[in-house]
């Protein structure tokens, strides 16, 4: 039974219409999903004595374990974001003669071979394995690879647990922020404390036994919770919920744009995918943590120009790119409404100004890592606001791909075309491009006066731009009805 499952798994994935319209995005992300395991590769095989040569005076197992409670606990939040549920067409399979907890089996044991569990064995396998060529004990890091095995798949079915619970996800994030501040600020040597934990399994390899029997408990939580949902009758009733709704009076101010925005709104609020993607909005803030402090990026002019493009204008990047394809539901009724197709095309751009903004005053601590950051990224949120706006809605004419708002935004590409890789150049290469050559022809503050002006003239042109973006709009809208009623 379990073969005949993967032969229809097999069958369902290459006979799928997406698959034959994406085979270059398949290519793609499998491309870049041999680039993760190499680089976890390279690093578990070079890890002990990159370690051993940067702190000679520290056991590299030892350090490594230290730091095991930041990569558990933050590969539990990537996943939440980032990991879809393990879902099996089962529909047809209940008025079958086929026993429901092998279709429930079926779907877990399948996940236990995702992507996000195979990745890390790429780093634990060949780490264990240098660690027994370099004298340490054989059953001790075999007892300790077992551990890392099974905490990788506990982690995945505590996920599938706790996955619509943000209440959860915020007491992970305080965990994982709590704890780097700790440690950083050297309040407590939590890294140290926990990773003792690891380092007693190394010296008493029985002990994997607790790791296996917290699998197992996981397991059969997982086991039952979707045991009571494989019924026919579950799947086919509907479900009555109330309507909630949302005082979004304050958009009336802004005239005939309102009904559009609020619109718009209770999409991004009420919708998985647009939901998901709010939350890369604190992701896309905190971009700057990861280049500002570091020395090696302070004398590359660039890297501002990237961080302030991408930390005010990640709403701007994942919103304004779907354009108008988050109305590929109702497009063609959409279409057939008296107005202004120039209103609509404005209301899309009064939010991404505004949220444009907002990012821009919430990332002015930046100005902590000095007056240079702050100038780029008011620049650069000129530049967003005049420039890349108008790429972005024009991008948006060639879009013909529906969405699926039941999903998550996070690693997925249904709906991605294109248009989606290749308008990147102008919106990041572009503008980094020009700052760092006129910041090395002639001087840091003139790039960024260029780079605020280029905004400023956007600005200034903006309803002429707009008019010619219209007229593109309204030539390609019945393109748009048709692409939009075809599923992906």
């Amino acid at each position: 039974m379990i073969r005949h499952f993967l032969r229809l798994e097999k069958k369902q994935f290459f006979r799928s219409s997406y698959w034959q319209k994406s085979i270059f995005l398949n290519i793609l992300i499998g491309l870049f999903a041999l680039y993760f395991m190499a680089s976890f590769l390279i690093i578990g095989i070079g890890g002990y004595f990159i370690i051993q040569d940067q702190f000679p005076d520290k056991d590299p197992l030892m350090l490594v374990n230290s730091f095991l409670l930041f990569a558990i606990v933050g590969d539990l939040v990537f996943r939440y974001i980032m990991q879809k549920l393990p879902v099996m067409n089962i529909k047809p399979f209940l008025i079958l003669p086929i026993k429901k907890s092998k279709i429930v089996h079926f779907i877990l044991v399948k996940s236990s071979f995702s992507f996000f569990n195979i990745m890390g064995l790429f780093f634990y396998i060949p780490f264990a394995i240098v660690l027994m060529n370099q004298g340490y004990d054989t059953a001790g890091v075999l007892g300790w690879l077992a551990t890392m095995i099974l905490l990788i798949q506990s982690v995945n079915f505590l996920n599938f647990l706790i996955n619509k619970n943000n209440v959860v996800l915020g007491l992970l994030l305080t965990l994982l922020i709590g704890g780097y501040l700790i440690q950083h600020y050297e309040v407590f040597n939590l890294a140290a404390f926990v990773g003792q934990g690891f380092d007693f399994v190394y010296q008493n390899p029985i002990f994997v036994i607790a790791f296996l029997t917290l699998l197992v408990v996981l397991y059969a939580l997982n086991y039952s919770q979707l045991r009571k949902e494989v019924y026919l009758d579950a799947i086919i009733s509907e479900k009555t919920k109330e309507a909630n709704t949302s005082d979004l009076s304050f958009a009336d101010r802004l005239g005939d744009l309102a009904p559009f925005i609020k619109n718009d709104l209770r999409l991004m609020w009420r919708n998985k995918r647009t939901k998901s993607g709010i939350w890369m909005l604190a992701l896309g803030l905190g971009y700057g943590l990861i280049f500002y402090t570091q020395d090696i990026y302070a004398n590359i002019d660039a890297i501002f120009v990237l961080v302030g493009i991408f930390s005010t204008g990640t709403f701007l990047i994942n919103f304004g790119q779907f354009i108008p394809a988050w109305d590929s539901s109702y497009y063609n009724m959409l279409m057939s409404q008296n107005f202004k197709y120039e209103r609509y095309l404005k209301s899309k751009f009064t939010i991404m100004a505004i949220s444009v903004l907002l990012l821009f005053v919430l990332g002015i601590p930046y100005v902590y890592f000095g007056w240079k950051v702050i100038a780029v990224h008011f620049a650069a949120m000129i530049y967003n606001i005049g420039v890349n706006s108008h790429v972005i809605l024009y991008g948006g004419t060639f879009n013909r791909k529906k969405i699926n708002l039941d999903e998550k935004a996070a690693f997925n590409f249904q709906g991605t075309g294109a248009v989606q890789w290749l308008i990147g150049f102008p919106l990041m290469l572009l503008p980094m491009g020009l700052f760092a050559l006129i910041s090395w022809l002639v001087s840091f503050e003139i790039a960024t006066v260029v780079l605020a002006a280029l905004g400023f003239i956007g600005i200034a042109l903006h309803k002429k731009m707009m008019r010619a973006i219209t007229n593109l709009y309204i030539k390609n809208k019945y393109k748009m009805i048709h692409a939009f009623n075809q599923e992906n």
